[in-house]
């Protein structure tokens, strides 16, 4: 699973509008996100979910009703933040006893009712497929019980219900086209705490991107634990027992995504994650045909050792790795492409840690996500590998990894001074009110004086200096 790798931070931002159908309880709503991007897509169902319970949000969880996190158990430093997060949420309680503090996803699905028996940090415990019944489970803790359901689904993808949009900017929206995953890397948790593969009807996937371009949005990101994987056969049925005249009538990854970058010209398509093994060129090529369609593939590499890969059981080799990185190049000749990394995996030699530093000179990437291995329970590579690479070295060779990807992305923002570069605005730039930023086709953050300009404007910016990660440059006419 790829999605995890990127630990974002996120908590509902304003007050969300009440319809006028909704009868409000009262009751304010703090909702905190850590981990992927799909989390972040799935706390905005929650949110909608409650929403129409009644619910109002609020941004201080000191005075809130219900305090909800929405985990990630990817890593140890993931779970960590999160305990740390709760000792907060458990302190108020002190003040407001009747305030409901509960935890939800990957973290929830792992460990369950561990922490409402032994941790004793929440009062509600939901997993990724259960959030439909957090109105029941919420009524359940009000009387002073302890509530959970950590049942996995093999169906549910949530595609009824329209997700309350919590991004800060309200030009970029995500829209999940499947969930779980099916790959069982031996590294990975994913499997265990999102369950199985499953997509999501394509034509409520088309009218959630209208829906967001209606309402103002004008990027969407199509997530998934593997994009490439996506087929939708009409019944939901699994690919595995599909006839192949079945597949042959199947909506794939491929097709979606123009059926996506057909809703309207002005609204921009993103993805997020492909696997190696399942990239076709079909994808790349319907890239190609679309403006809309960003130049830009983030392809999780996670080792430049074939060895090490089979052991990660990544179903794919160096070989037909960089196969695919060349048919991008051939097929998408200015694409943005970038890479997760892990260093230090179960038995990983030198040599093998040097193929990694070999394929990312042969590569180049644009930017990558890079972390030293961190042992998950009851994955594939926690029964039957040793954890035997010492982690001064694990964080020594990630070092290397990073000074190498620092090197490679000031090679890729210094080629691009000069170039103009067409970028939707996004927002203000960190540093400064006076300046914007947006991101332009291949995913590079651009800066430029804000003028005139607002947030969800398409503007052509000359690059004219550069740093590791970022472009500035001035509008042009």
């Amino acid at each position: 699973m790829e999605l995890s790798d990127k630990i974002i931070d996120e908590s509902i931002q304003g007050e969300a509008l009440m319809k006028p159908s909704i009868i409000p309880n009262g009751k304010k709503l703090f909702l905190e996100s850590y981990g992927c991007q799909m989390n972040f897509a799935d706390s905005e169902i929650v949110a909608s979910i409650l929403i129409n319970k009644g619910f109002s949000t609020t941004q201080n969880f000191e005075e809130a009703d219900l305090i909800l996190v929405n985990t990630c158990a990817i890593r140890d430093n993931a779970e960590n933040r999160v305990r740390q997060r709760l000792q907060d949420y458990k302190r108020v309680k002190k003040n407001k006893p009747d305030a409901i503090v509960g935890v939800l996803g990957c973290m929830a699905e792992r460990l369950k009712s561990q922490f409402l028996e032994q941790e004793k940090l929440v009062d509600i415990v939901v997993g990724p497929d259960a959030y439909r019944d957090l109105p029941n489970l919420i009524e359940q803790a009000e009387t002073g019980q302890k509530a959970i359901n950590v049942i996995l689904s093999k169906e549910e993808t949530y595609a009824d219900i329209a997700p309350l949009r919590l991004d800060k900017n309200g030009v970029s929206a995500f829209v999940s086209i499947m969930r779980g995953c099916d790959n069982m890397c031996s590294f990975c948790v994913v499997p265990f705490t999102r369950g199985r593969e499953r997509s999501r009807d394509p034509e409520s996937i088309v009218n959630e991107c209208k829906d967001a371009f209606n309402a103002g949005y004008r990027e969407v990101t199509l997530l998934g634990q593997n994009v490439d994987s996506y087929l939708w056969s009409g019944g939901g049925l699994k690919k595995e027992i599909l006839s192949e005249e079945q597949k042959a009538n199947s909506t794939t990854f491929a097709q979606l995504m123009e059926m996506v970058a057909m809703v309207n010209p002005d609204l921009r398509v993103r993805f997020s994650t492909s696997h190696p093994k399942d990239m076709t060129d079909d994808v790349l090529h319907v890239m190609a045909k679309y403006e809309n369609i960003c130049n830009n593939i983030h392809l999780p590499v996670q080792s430049g050792s074939s060895k090490v890969l089979e052991m990660m059981n990544r179903g794919y080799t160096r070989e037909w790795y960089l196969d695919r990185i060349k048919a991008i190049r051939t097929i998408i000749p200015n694409c943005g492409i970038s890479t997760d990394v892990i260093t230090g995996f179960c038995g990983e030699t030198d040599e093998e840690h040097k193929e990694t530093l070999s394929l990312m000179e042969e590569v180049k990437y644009d930017f990558a996500f890079m972390f030293s291995y961190s042992e998950r329970p009851k994955t594939l590579a926690e029964r039957k590998y040793k954890d035997d690479v010492p982690e001064e070295i694990k964080k020594q060779r990630l070092t290397e990894v990073v000074d190498l990807q620092r090197k490679h992305s000031e090679l890729h923002t210094r080629k691009q001074v000069g170039n103009i570069t067409k970028v939707l605005i996004e927002g203000f730039s960190k540093k400064s009110e006076d300046m914007l930023m947006g991101r332009n086709s291949q995913n590079s953050v651009v800066v430029f004086p804000k003028g005139d300009l607002k947030p969800g404007m398409y503007v052509n910016v000359k690059v004219t200096s550069s740093t590791s990660s970022t472009l500035i440059g001035e509008v042009i006419n």
